[in-house]
């Protein structure tokens, strides 16, 4: 019986290409979708959250304004995490009542009240307060604690609410930053004009403009000088209605300011100005 031609025999070499070939392509569809990410380490997240965070917390504190160099090395520090003990509180419920006016209560500053006390680097001061008023938390990267005794930009001291009367904070400021006179005084570094502009921003929060300035007065108490301001501020982050006094003492010019909303100024003008009264170093 006739038969065709064989078909050629399959090599070795065929049927180990073919072998290899089955493997890759199996090994391929096993291979996990380029573009399919994997999930963050929950670190990560933390760590995203905190850096947003601290950029929050500049804006608000005004510290935007801070040159970028400082910028980056605040944002590296460790966002402190209060604890459960360092909660808001009335300050009625912890301070004596003022001597002057017992409506009042007086809060005096002392080495355990912030990191610029307790360096050595501001000296002590006092003022009288409203009891409903709440103190606020200050962040540590607002608070100087990063940088002192030798700071080379302002911070915050401390920070009291009020939800129907106001904002107040005490900003300090190395008196290096304004004048390279050792031991200034606040003439010494110039007018209540040049004070403010140079200050402006950390009362406001944001931007200062010399038209916002709507009246200034000079007054002494013991020894020191003291610059008073009175501020209407429309785009001010603080609020619309800025109080403001400074003086200089040792290597620091200190700023007490207390901000309002038009609804709380109608409503706190005369307590705020008091507050701004009784404010000494």
């Amino acid at each position: 019986m006739a038969t065709g031609p064989l078909p050629p025999p399959i090599t070795s070499s065929l049927i180990s290409s073919s072998s290899n070939s089955h493997s890759t392509s199996s090994s391929r569809s096993k291979l996990p979708p380029l573009l399919s990410p994997s999930p963050l380490p929950r670190h990560n997240y933390q760590q995203q959250a905190q850096s947003k965070k601290r950029r929050e917390l500049l804006l608000k504190g005004g510290l935007g304004l801070l040159p970028l160099a400082l910028v980056e090395s605040i944002l590296k520090e460790p966002l402190t995490v209060p604890s459960a003990e360092a909660k808001e509180a009335v300050v009625g419920s912890f301070l004596p009542p003022s001597p002057s006016d017992p409506s009042f209560v007086l809060f005096k500053a002392s080495a355990k009240d912030t990191p610029a006390l307790r360096a050595g680097n501001v000296q002590p001061y006092q003022f009288i307060i409203p009891p409903t008023w709440k103190q606020m938390r200050v962040a540590n990267i607002l608070s100087g604690n990063y940088c002192q005794p030798k700071c080379a930009e302002p911070w915050v001291e401390v920070k009291f609410e009020d939800e129907k009367q106001g904002k107040l904070q005490v900003v300090a400021s190395p008196l290096i930053r304004l004048t390279n006179k050792p031991n200034a005084t606040i003439e010494d570094i110039g007018n209540p004009e040049k004070v403010i502009a140079s200050l402006g921003p950390f009362v406001t929060g944001n931007t200062y403009d010399p038209d916002e300035l709507l009246e200034t007065t000079v007054e002494k108490l013991g020894d020191l000088t003291y610059y008073k301001y009175a501020l209407e501020t429309p785009f001010a982050l603080t609020g619309s209605h800025n109080l403001a006094k400074a003086t200089a003492k040792g290597n620091t010019v200190v700023l007490f300011v207390v901000s309002a909303s038009d609804k709380q100024w109608q409503a706190s003008q005369k307590t705020l100005k008091a507050m701004l009264d009784s404010f000494q170093v």
